[in-house]
């Protein structure tokens, strides 16, 4: 049963992925993304002997940012897009458990953003690899670039935010409007790089009211600077192994939570 339950999942998985890359502001933040990246390398000419660093931070930003606007405005239409479309009422009259439904939408969510990240950094790759051949006379000491595999373990760690604002996306998509969710995913990203500096707020503050907000937006939101190593990679830091596979776990914890919220919401929906 399990084999078959994994089956099915699979099949509206791969539905999505085929629905997904067929919406149009997916294209267009993927070229806009793209067409960034590439300028960067103008942005990079402006600075002495720091050009490879520019574009691979530029590089890494625009992927986060462009992931997570591609994870918000695709993932918080799920629901709501099945049900426009009465798609959702076929799909719960045949024996497909909501779960399954639920799953089946992330996993191909998941999936068209690993597509879309592949892409985007085979481009970064490609645009490092020429400056370096078309400036490379340029280069002063210090400015060697750093390895792609380190590169890597920053993108690595890029798509594991993605996953858990996708799963977000997912959670506001049961429970909300598309243009409501939009608007709460979009929150608990930005909130979520401010999590750290919330605390430090609610702290130094007087009333016990804003420390107790601070403190539960602290504490109930995800701090996704744990994602966040762009500044270390860049610079040529070394990141620990500990501290990524804590990265990792801890965004898989949160996910796994989401998605039960989401499932549970889901479980409870009526369609009338």
């Amino acid at each position: 049963m399990s084999l078959l339950y994994a089956m099915v999942i699979k099949t509206i998985a791969v539905n999505t992925f085929r629905e997904a890359i067929r919406d149009k502001i997916l294209y267009n933040l993927l070229v806009f993304t793209l067409i960034v990246i590439a300028a960067s390398v103008l942005l990079g000419r402006l600075t002495i002997g720091q050009d490879q660093r520019v574009i691979k931070d530029v590089g890494l930003a625009a992927m986060s940012l462009f992931g997570v606007l591609i994870a918000t405005f695709v993932g918080t239409s799920l629901v709501h897009k099945e049900i426009r479309k009465k798609t959702i009422y076929t799909m719960i009259s045949k024996p497909i458990r909501r779960y399954e439904f639920i799953l089946g939408k992330y996993c191909g969510l998941l999936l068209t953003m690993f597509a879309n990240l592949v892409i985007m950094i085979v481009v970064l790759f490609a645009v490092l690899m020429l400056h370096s051949l078309l400036f490379s006379h340029q280069l002063v000491s210090g400015s060697e670039p750093m390895g792609y595999a380190s590169l890597l373990k920053a993108v690595a760690l890029i798509f594991f935010e993605l996953m858990l604002i996708t799963s977000v996306a997912v959670l506001f998509s049961t429970i909300s409007t598309p243009s409501l969710s939009v608007f709460f995913t979009l929150a608990v990203y930005v909130i979520g790089h401010l999590t750290v500096d919330l605390k430090e707020l609610g702290a130094a503050s007087k009333s016990s009211l804003v420390n107790g907000l601070c403190s539960l937006c602290y504490y109930v939101l995800p701090n996704l600077d744990n994602f966040n190593i762009r500044a270390e990679m860049v610079r040529g830091l070394s990141v620990g192994g500990r501290f990524v596979f804590y990265a990792i776990v801890y965004g898989a914890l949160y996910m796994t939570a989401v998605l039960l919220v989401s499932i549970l919401s889901m479980e409870r929906k009526e369609f009338v």
